[in-house]
């Protein structure tokens, strides 16, 4: 303490003489700044080095202030005082640099750090340097990319410590580019007085910041409620990634237990492999209920605290939880599309045997009747006979007609025979407007075409009964695994697949086999359906 009021003292007077040597006292609005910032300086070192004993930041901001006077004293004294001062203006950005540089420890740690703190001092009592708008931003660019490069080396609490440094010398190196990228582009009196000020605003509000950081050092523990609720609020996609910038380990792993696999999966599904022992990797297992519900791989440093570990094994059994049920919600949704889609498939198949037998069972008799009423009527003795029989064979022409279509609508003949372009070409050829098939395609799945036949069937039957259209236009195309199929009209347009039960089920029929259906229908201009199908054996 007694060492501290000597400085505290010290600082006092020489900032005083160095406002009165440099100033004057005619004029406020240049020294009330300057001493601000040596005293701010000053008393946020001394705070720092009474409340953090440990660390460096303190008397790095205290010399920082107490050099931050050494310009000012250029203005008097002797010759060799004014000329020492004239060279040591900027030499408080010597500890300043070493300060950003080491926050919060203020030791140099790698050997960069090292090589950037003794140039940080050595270009300080340079004056032409920091005189040069070029060398200027050169240099704030350097500082700004040694304290990035640290903080994306750092781990755990020294990440999120070095985060506050990086914010610190980023906001100085704007300003410090700033006023010197001005001085280039503006005549010197414009930009000297209020760059000074904004310079001067920067530094208070610089060093009260990394004063509060030292001494609340929120990098040193992470509330629960804090993790809960940013964990908690976190996809499975992005939980690894949340939790990552939590714990300030951009390594970390983070998998889910599948009690019935017994492995640890990713948010993706693939199996986590965990690490042995002397991979230089940690392994943090994450219970409930005496259960494992996920695991943590990171680096060792990470959670060296224990209640640090303990708020974020209580936050991710939240979450891991949470995304082990949505991962289960999801295989249940997955199972349903599934077994929509052997539903789906099972009634095309019922349909398709139905149609087999439909035509090779009463549509044969019927054609064999048929023929039998045809040589029934040429022998007839009678007239009257004659035309009873030629009514017969009307009714049953009518009534053959009628079941080929009820067969054609329960699942195309012309399908299984020739494929879907042949099946399109059939229904074409029984539409009663001018109707154009575009069909460029390759081998299409069974599933595949019947989906898309019924498309288009669907579409055309709308086309025909509300769209007042004189031309249709039916394209299929394959690519990119999957099959394209658009019908467009030149109708009245107004579809609207909300007021459509049949333009609805087509959509679910689509969008069970993974695929996507759209309807864009303009008044007075037209209606083009589109329907994209994946062309894989099972949907994605």
């Amino acid at each position: 303490m007694r060492r501290s009021g000597l400085v505290w003292l010290a600082g006092g007077v020489l900032g005083l003489t160095a406002e009165w040597v440099g100033f004057g006292w005619g004029d406020p609005r240049h020294w009330i700044p300057d001493l601000a910032v040596g005293w701010s300086l000053i008393g946020c070192g001394l705070i720092a080095s009474v409340r953090r004993p440990a660390s460096r930041t303190g008397p790095l901001l205290a010399a920082t202030g107490l050099t931050w006077f050494a310009g000012n004293l250029a203005q008097g004294g002797g010759a060799p005082v004014a000329w020492a001062a004239a060279h040591l203006v900027y030499l408080y950005r010597g500890p300043l640099v070493q300060l950003l540089l080491t926050y919060p420890s203020g030791r140099p740690g790698s050997r960069l750090v090292r090589a950037a703190v003794a140039l940080g001092y050595a270009v300080a009592v340079i004056t032409p340097i920091w005189r040069s708008a070029g060398a200027t931003m050169l240099l704030a660019g350097l500082l700004v990319a040694v304290c990035a490069r640290e903080y994306a080396r750092a781990v755990g609490p020294l990440r999120r410590a070095r985060r506050v440094a990086l914010q610190a010398a980023a906001g100085l190196s704007v300003v410090l580019a700033g006023t010197a990228a001005a001085r280039l582009l503006l005549p010197p009196g414009e930009v000297s007085g209020p760059a000074l000020l904004v310079y001067e605003a920067t530094l208070c509000v610089l060093t009260g910041g990394l004063l509060a950081g030292l001494l609340v050092a929120p990098w040193q523990r992470a509330a629960v409620a804090d993790l809960v609720v940013e964990l908690g609020e976190a996809r499975p996609g992005t939980l690894r990634g949340e939790l990552a910038r939590a714990l300030g380990d951009p390594s970390l792993e983070i998998g889910y237990w599948l009690p019935d696999r017994a492995v640890f999966v990713d948010a993706g599904g693939r199996v986590l492999s965990l690490p042995g022992p002397g991979s230089g990797r940690s392994v943090t297992v994450v219970e409930r209920e005496a259960q494992p519900v996920a695991v943590l791989v990171h680096d060792p440093v990470v959670l060296e605290d224990q209640g640090l570990l303990e708020a974020v094994t209580s936050a991710a059994q939240l979450a891991g939880s949470n995304a082990r049920l949505q991962a289960e919600v999801q295989a249940r949704v997955e199972e349903l599309a599934a077994s929509r889609r052997r539903i789906l498939e099972a009634r095309d198949e019922e349909r398709r045997r139905l149609e087999r037998r439909l035509h090779d069972g009463a549509e044969a008799r019927l054609a064999e009747l048929a023929v039998t009423l045809r040589r029934g009527r040429r022998s007839a003795a009678g007239q009257q006979t004659r035309e009873q029989i030629t009514r017969a064979e009307d009714q049953l022409t009518r009534t053959l007609e009628e079941l080929r279509r009820l067969a054609h609508g329960l699942h195309p003949r012309a399908l299984a025979e020739h494929g879907l372009e042949g099946a399109l070409a059939a229904l074409a050829s029984e539409f009663p407007l001018p109707f154009d098939v575009r069909a460029t395609t390759d081998q299409v799945p069974p599933r595949v075409a019947v989906v898309a036949y019924f498309v288009c069937a669907e579409a055309l039957a709308n086309v025909a009964k509300h769209a007042a259209a004189s031309r249709v236009t039916v394209t299929v195309t394959t690519g990119d695994g999957q099959l394209r199929v658009e019908i467009a009209d030149d109708g009245i347009g107004g579809a609207d697949p909300a007021r459509g039960s049949g333009l609805r089920g087509l959509a679910d029929r689509v969008e069970t086999f993974g695929g996507t259906l759209w309807v864009e229908s303009v008044p007075g201009r037209g209606t083009r359906l589109a329907a994209e199908i994946p062309l894989g054996d099972e949907a994605t």
